[in-house]
């Protein structure tokens, strides 16, 4: 079970990206990287900030790349930001990032009438991360 965040779990999103029709579907006309971004949290093991890219383009992941330099990963055309425990409500399905993005716990930056448009691809993404079997870095062993 790849434990988040993670090269594992990253890799395994991006399997999840381009094994559902349903992603593929619905982002058939998306064009965009995404850049997402943990926040530190020393507390709950996450001591730096950690970025992790995406290249999506017609419904496929054409690459992911965990733990970039964020002067790469800022050149994304949408940054998807939040602390790593933000985050791990999202993956248990305990926050709605969307509702998320507007009571201000995630930071979205890039084009929102793009966002908007593509909803369905976005609900998407979050029911795939949500998919996985995650074990999270403030409740591995050891």
């Amino acid at each position: 079970m790849p434990v988040f965040p993670s090269k594992e779990w990253l890799d395994a999103y991006a399997d999840r990206i381009n094994q559902s029709s349903e992603y593929r579907d619905a982002a058939a006309g998306w064009e965009g990287d995404i850049s997402y971004v943990f926040e530190p949290e020393p507390d709950k093991g996450v001591a730096e900030e950690i970025w992790s890219w995406v290249d999506l383009w017609h419904g496929e992941c054409r690459a992911a790349k965990y733990d970039v330099p964020s002067e790469e990963g800022s050149k994304a055309k949408f940054i998807s930001m939040a602390p790593y425990s933000r985050w791990k409500e999202v993956i248990r399905k305990q926050l709605d990032p969307v509702k998320g993005m507007m009571q201000g716990k995630l930071k979205l930056k890039g084009d929102l009438p793009t966002i908007v448009r593509y909803v369905k691809a976005a609900n998407e993404l979050v029911n795939l991360a949500t998919s996985i079997p995650t074990e999270f870095v403030d409740e591995a062993p050891g």
